[in-house]
């Protein structure tokens, strides 16, 4: 295949030059005043919990007459008068657009003056809707799925794209691709996740095809201490225990934040465990009315048993056995390789785990954040963050299930990889606010720079065995022969990103990004030595961006178009790219439009949005550690959400995404696969929810969650369906008054029934192991107890 040709979008050349003559023209006086309506001013302040907008006329008075219709279930924090405090938060709207997502923008941005979409899921919502984990939160939202289960903690599909071409974000900073460097992670700790939608690379950077999915830390805030303390146990002997603390301390201008969470969360496969542990926290000190400074520390810990799937067998094997529902259609394996003919998975081997009895997945992992807000003038603001990352990592599993028709047993092969990460940068960010001609503009400009080093020592041999089907005698991993591979990787980045205001409704929002990322790999053998055409050296410079506009109709109803590139690695994976494969950059863009609506006094809210993506020069899973080219990948969609609250106690929500995601141009030696859909992307994907709220003397609240994922295929190749499958969860609280408690302002205790029919489905397939299937939790249940003061 020819090299990709990476083209300077001209696009943002005629937007800037568009911009200057219409900054120039002699417009009318009452519509240069109309346009002067600035965004909120960048304040040096302590970090609020979650930032919101601060509304203006009409819809700042739907605020403060919502103020007392917060979420059903939760009180308001006080929000304590401190000198030199910012501004205390506004009422969370019922899609959360208020929320800034400083991943999607660093205008200071709020969803709905966004040119994208982008959900930002809060630490109240994860609580209510019982969220334990990241991948919890994912598939509540709009289009999103996630695998489930110690194999796949952190894999993540949404319009169309999958695994590394979805970037994950610590706090704002990525640090690697995120099927080799994301781990479980408790909720407890973060204050919000952040989902932003389609190419990503202008905040992001490189790998960001998809989109983006943001974790953010719970931030310290000025005003009293408040401290909460949450507990949970859940049927299959699963625990979580968080406490957190956070406020003024009796230094001038101290805050603080402190949290710690503990989790044992056991799996309904047999021997599958995963213990976490997170204790972060951080400190902002602001030294005069202009100068912030803030540090930050995080440790977090998972060790885990995994579970890896349950094996596709052949119908006429199971007999009896069989299942309907959870799989179909036949295939041909490539790891022994039998015809399975018409395939199933036998009720037999729901629990069972083929894992090896000595198995382990082990993750340590460090921050060390710190920096600075300056305010150098009334309209000139400056920024600045450091930080450091490192990881220790390793897997060490049997990892193959395949069923053989020869035997009727299941063969099984070995996989062992460990990594040594190390990571340094520094982001800066200037911000410039200025009128050009009566209108008001903001301007940021950004300079990033990391070093990255990255060791990986892996398994040079495969050991492997065969076990019987119903029940495995799962021995041990046996001889282990290791080698090397290294990755030293320098990033630089300058970007700009503006908002100009043409009108008080109208503003034009764009923004470049020049990249340069440079690799230096080596490999070696068992016994030290290069392999051939190691080591190598390469470079990529990357040039991303957005333009878009949002258009405010009348107040509360918004408009908002915007065409944005993306840029990554061709072969998938920056870390593991051979010196053989073709090195040219993948190139992404999308068109997207949609409108997003606050109405009804701010008792509700919907979005919808319309997507086109294309990817060019692909790098697909063919199985067995394999990689496929395709020349392009096709993705068509459109994503509703809604949320309302028609009388105070009852609360309805829900979302459905639609894509029709294709290959083409997917041409290789025995066959083609275009036309077909990418692993693991539904068609359809839909969550709903009703909640009711009875206040009496102790507040009860009920409700009903559902979801709904449609066929997905787990290879290319499309013979083997992962059905659709409709699973939900039902709830009720109930709030304890504070006269039973009196040092608690608010307690609260939760039962909870997951998967409460019981279902049967597969939630995820592994591409590069795709003789095995990973299954969905059956029901459990589950009791909680959370306490503030």
């Amino acid at each position: 295949m020819s090299s990709i040709r990476i083209v300077r979008p001209r696009r943002f050349l005629l937007a800037s030059a568009a911009l200057t003559s219409l900054a120039a023209a002699d417009l009318p006086a009452v519509v240069a005043q109309q346009a002067r309506e600035p965004l909120p001013p960048v304040e040096v302040s302590p970090a609020q919990s979650r930032r919101q907008a601060r509304p203006a006329g009409r819809e700042g008075q739907t605020a403060r007459r919502a103020s007392s219709r917060r979420s059903a279930g939760t009180a308001a924090e006080p929000k304590p008068t401190v000198p030199g405090a910012a501004a205390p938060e506004q009422t969370p709207t019922p899609l959360n657009s208020n929320a800034v997502a400083e991943s999607a923008s660093r205008l200071g941005l709020t969803v709905r003056e966004t040119p994208a979409t982008v959900e930002v899921i809060s630490a109240e919502t994860m609580r209510d809707q019982g969220y334990r984990t990241v991948s919890d939160v994912a598939q509540g939202a709009v289009g999103v799925t996630a695998g489930d289960n110690p194999a796949e903690p952190s894999a993540f599909s949404m319009r169309g794209f999958t695994n590394s071409q979805i970037n994950t974000l610590y706090n704002g900073i990525k640090i690697g691709p995120q099927n080799m460097t994301s781990r479980i992670m408790d909720t407890a700790n973060l204050e919000a996740v952040e989902i932003l939608k389609g190419p990503a690379s202008l905040i992001s950077g490189e790998g960001a095809a998809g989109g983006a999915i943001n974790f953010v830390n719970k931030q310290p805030h000025t005003g009293p201490i408040r401290s909460e303390a949450d507990f949970s146990w859940d049927s299959l002997n699963s625990f979580r225990a968080h406490y957190g603390s956070g406020g003024s301390t009796n230094v001038q201008g101290l805050d603080y934040r402190f949290d710690i969470s503990r989790s044992s969360l056991n799996g309904f496969a047999d021997d599958t465990n995963t213990r976490t542990l997170d204790v972060s926290g951080q400190l902002n000190y602001r030294i005069s009315d202009s100068l912030k400074v803030w540090g930050a520390i995080e440790y977090r810990e998972d060790r885990s048993k995994a579970y890896w799937g349950a094996p596709l067998v052949p119908v006429a094997f199971s007999g009896s056995h069989a299942t309907a529902g959870i799989v179909s259609g036949t295939y041909v394996s490539s790891f022994n390789p039998s015809n399975l003919g018409s395939i199933t998975i036998d009720d037999r081997t729901f629990n069972t785990n083929y894992n090896v009895l000595d198995n382990r997945n082990v993750a340590q992992e460090v921050w060390l954040r710190g920096g600075f807000e300056l305010k150098l003038a009334p309209d000139l603001t400056l920024k600045s963050q450091a930080y450091a990352y490192g990881a220790e990592r390793s897997w060490f599993n049997n990892e193959v299930e395949a069923f053989n028709t020869a035997t009727n047993t299941v063969d099984r092969s070995r996989f062992y990889v460990a990594h040594s990460q190390r990571l340094v940068g520094n982001i800066t960010d200037l911000t410039w606010d200025a009128n050009i001609a009566g209108f008001d503009n903001r301007l940021v400009t950004t300079l990033s720079s990391s070093y990255l080093d990255f060791v990986r020592p892996g398994a040079a041999n495969f050991p492997g065995d065969s076990v019987d089907l119903v029940d495995p005698n799962r021995g041990f991993y046996g001889l282990l022969t290791t080698k090397q591979q290294t990755a030293r990787i320098d990033n630089e980045a300058l970007s700009f990103e503006d908002r100009l205001k043409l009108t008080r409704s109208f503003a034009l929002v764009g923004g470049l990004r020049v990249e340069h990322i440079g690799l230096d790999r080596n490999s070696t053998d068992v016994n030290g030595l290069e392999n051939a055409n190691f080591p190598f050296s390469k470079s990529w410079a990357p040039v991303t961006g957005r333009i878009g506009y949002t258009w405010e109709a009348v107040p509360g109803l918004t408009f908002f178009s915007q065409y944005a590139t993306g840029a990554d690695i061709s072969a998938n994976n920056i870390f593991l790219l051979g010196p053989t494969q073709p090195l040219d950059l993948t190139t992404a863009r999308t068109y997207e439009t949609g409108v997003k609506h606050l109405f009804w006094d701010n008792r509700a809210e919907w979005s919808f949005s319309a997507y086109d993506i294309q990817r060019k020069n692909v790098y697909a899973a063919a199985g067995g550690m394999a990689l496929n080219i395709a020349g392009r990948q096709e993705s068509k969609g459109m994503e509703l959400a809604a949320s309302v609250r028609p009388i105070e106690p009852l609360r309805l929500w829900g979302n459905i995404a639609y894509v029709d995601a294709r290959y083409a141009d997917y041409n290789f030696v025995g066959g083609s696969f275009s036309g077909n859909t990418p692993p693991n992307v539904p068609r359809i994907v839909a969550n709903a929810g009703a909640s009711y709220r009875f206040f009496t003397p102790w507040p009860v609240e009920v409700g009903i969650t559902g979801r709904y994922v449609g066929d997905r295929y787990n290879t290319d190749a499309n013979t083997v369906t992962m059905n659709a499958y409709t699973v939900g969860d039902v709830y009720a609280f109930v709030d304890i008054p504070r006269t039973v408690f009196n040092a608690v302002d608010q307690a609260r205790l939760t039962f909870r029934v997951r998967n409460f029919t019981d279902k049967r489905y597969a939630i995820w397939g592994d591409p590069f192991y795709p003789d095995q299937i990973l299954l969905g939790a059956p029901r459990t249940y589950e009791l909680s107890a959370a306490f503030k003061w």
